[in-house]
């Protein structure tokens, strides 16, 4: 279904409930995988989703149509992924020196089969500070332009291609070095 198609669903109150499960079986995935590399916890991501679900749904009439639909739900998704962290202090002492504690949980979470490269990787994304990582998720692995991350985290297309282009290079590094 065409993401017009859906919007119109969505705007009339007859067929919101019909369309939210179209737009979830689309983008329901996508969102939890955006949502569970920035907690990793696949319970934290659950919870993060079901919010965004929730809020979509209740706020699906503020949709204005200006930008794409797919940008309104990765922003709702990144902010309650980000919610979620914050609700998280007992474990987090602030969203920017969580990369050890991710660490731990990925390497705990991560199975005995899984390729060392790929470890290293995740390792090596989870360092990021999280401006840099959330450009870095959303450019590499759910391969959005700048303009659409631009939508997504109200931020500059220049200055997320300068967090990406940061990113990068220190993964670069840390993989050197590991």
């Amino acid at each position: 279904m065409t993401e017009e198609r859906l919007k119109q669903m969505l705007a009339v109150p007859a067929q919101r409930e019909q369309g939210f499960r179209i737009l979830m079986k689309e983008y329901g995935e996508k969102l939890y995988w955006h949502i569970r590399r920035i907690v990793v916890s696949h319970e934290h991501a659950e919870d993060a989703l079901q919010e965004t679900c929730i809020k979509v749904f209740n706020h699906i009439d503020s949709f204005k149509g200006e930008g794409s639909l797919s940008a309104w739900l990765y922003r709702i998704a990144t902010n309650e992924a980000l919610q979620q962290l914050r609700r998280d202090t007992h474990l987090f002492q602030s969203i920017d020196a969580l990369s050890g504690t991710l660490t731990n949980k990925l390497t705990a979470e991560t199975s005995l089969d899984s390729q060392a490269a790929e470890v290293i990787f995740q390792k090596a994304v989870l360092t990021l500070p999280t401006k840099q990582r959330i450009a870095f998720n959303l450019r590499y692995y759910d391969e959005l332009s700048y303009e659409e991350i631009s939508h997504i985290t109200g931020k500059k297309v220049n200055t997320l291609k300068t967090n990406y282009h940061f990113a990068v290079e220190k993964i670069k590094k840390y993989i050197q070095e590991h």
